[in-house]
């Protein structure tokens, strides 16, 4: 189809109605109807289309394994729920941390055993983050931001040893290779960090708020009001909640499945890795399949929790509902994901990618190019809400045009995957937004417009940067 404006219609509906109706799923549906119907023109049409959008995402066999990571690791956490680890583990630190900065310092503590993939960091802290949350009365909005922060800004500035490394690095050998620059694509992902200016911001930030606390007693008030915003609007599992109330606090039902989990996980990260070829830890764990190595670390140590449960006497009828609701729990997590990935087919039918490549030219003075990428791809990963989406879009663009004008390939290069960053922060779309506010039930739509006003800062003193920096790459 020919590349027109109709491409951004899907995206604006569903922007549009998440803001108005405070809820994402109804304008996902809708922006998926109205992407098919206008590549197929007619309602029938339309409606078949979508259904094949549907069908031919959960035939994907990444967004599969997303999918059973996610599933799995709730049906985890239930488990670990009706043991008494979250429940044990929760008063253990709850008694060392007793402020709202110990919990927020707490969040940056794990990066070290989780940085590994944003998903499977906000999973693993998620549930612990939750039970705090409810005993100190703290924020949840402030919380979550903490967390996304210390996940996407941090994840996005590491060379090594994430689930990012060897997508960013073939990005920029792609896209490098195109307009033979002869550059090592690896050296340039290693400059190109120091100019992904909006994730060094948001990090500075991120680590500001941590420490810097004004407006408690205002903070502690709408936390107040969180939960009992909460508490009405979960009344329909009252029932399990109460249950969980009761069971005996155990902290080792939750540290041996998480430290099995990511022991697993580097394990197999390095096996995957060097099975592809690597010769060195950080070689393997750039090379690895990190999507099917959590999914296979999550599947293992499912099954070796389960024994270790049972082994302590847990009820088997207890172990199987539970790991059915938290797993159950995930869904609306999961439902979300599968609309935007089918959404984002229907946008590449009607030609999205090549419309917004053919609005640009060569015609932009080379200190312009950077922050213009900046600026396009924020907006794209806004849209789309997806880091690597926003990369994989800009990417090529983004290198012909600072050949085109003489720019500093490194700093427009960081200037891609700042707005990709920049995407995943603040969208509503985005994995790590959908699945923070899942695990600590917020409202989506209200979260991803907390975090955008504090993001849209980031993104001002980014430009500045680009603009200023620009200069000297001249």
């Amino acid at each position: 189809m020919e590349h027109t404006w109709i491409s951004l219609i899907p995206f604006l509906i569903v922007i549009s109605m998440s803001i108005w109706l405070k809820n994402i799923l109804p304008g996902l549906v809708v922006g998926l109807l109205a992407g098919a119907l206008l590549v197929k023109g007619s309602i029938l049409g339309g409606t078949y289309q979508s259904v094949t959008y549907i069908v031919t995402t959960l035939s994907n066999g990444n967004n599969m394994k997303i999918i059973g990571f996610l599933y799995l690791f709730g049906g985890l956490v239930g488990m670990m729920n009706i043991s008494g680890g979250i429940k044990g583990f929760s008063e253990w630190i709850g008694n060392k941390i007793r402020t709202e900065r110990g919990l927020l310092g707490l969040i940056w503590l794990t990066l070290p055993f989780t940085f590994m993939m944003p998903m499977f960091r906000i999973m693993m802290i998620g549930p612990v983050v939750k039970s705090l949350i409810k005993k100190m009365n703290v924020p949840k909005q402030r919380v979550g931001l903490t967390m996304d922060i210390s996940t996407e800004s941090v994840i996005v500035l590491l060379p090594v040893a994430t689930a990012f490394v060897g997508f960013m690095v073939s990005l920029v050998e792609g896209s490098t290779r195109k307009v033979h620059l002869g550059i090592s694509p690896y050296h340039v992902f290693l400059l190109s960090i120091l100019f992904n200016f909006f994730a060094i911001v948001m990090l500075v930030i991120g680590v500001i708020q941590t420490f810097w606390n004004p407006a408690k007693k205002k903070r502690h008030t709408n936390a107040i009001q969180e939960q009992l915003d909460e508490e009405k609007n979960e009344l329909h599992r009252s029932g399990i909640e109460k249950e969980l109330s009761l069971v005996k606090a155990q902290p080792w039902n939750l540290i041996f499945p998480v430290f099995l989990l990511l022991g697993l996980s580097l394990f197999l990260l390095w096996k995957d890795g060097k099975a592809k070829g690597a010769h060195t830890i950080f070689a393997a764990f750039s090379k690895a399949d990190a999507t099917f190595v959590m999914l296979l670390s999550v599947f293992i140590t499912l099954i070796l929790s389960f024994a270790f449960y049972i082994l302590r006497h847990q009820q088997l009828d207890e172990l199987l509902f539970h790991f059915y609701d938290g797993g159950n729990q995930m869904m609306e997590a999961i439902s979300l994901l599968v609309l935007i990935w089918s959404l984002t087919l229907s946008a590449s039918d009607l030609g999205f990618s090549t419309f917004i490549s053919s609005t640009l030219g060569a015609f932009l003075p080379s200190f312009l190019t950077p922050v213009t990428i900046f600026l396009l791809g924020s907006v794209i990963g806004y849209f789309i809400g997806s880091s690597w989406g926003t990369w994989g879009l800009l990417m090529p663009l983004g290198v012909s045009l600072a050949v085109a004008t003489g720019a500093s390939i490194p700093l427009t290069v960081g200037a891609v995957f700042a707005s990709g960053a920049f995407g995943a922060l603040t969208s509503p779309l985005g994995d790590t937004t959908i699945t923070t506010a899942t695990i600590l039930d917020m409202p989506l739509v209200d979260y991803s417009r907390y975090k955008l006003k504090i993001s849209i800062l980031g993104g001002a003193i980014a430009i500045v940067l680009y603009l200023i920096t620009a200069l000297f790459f001249i």
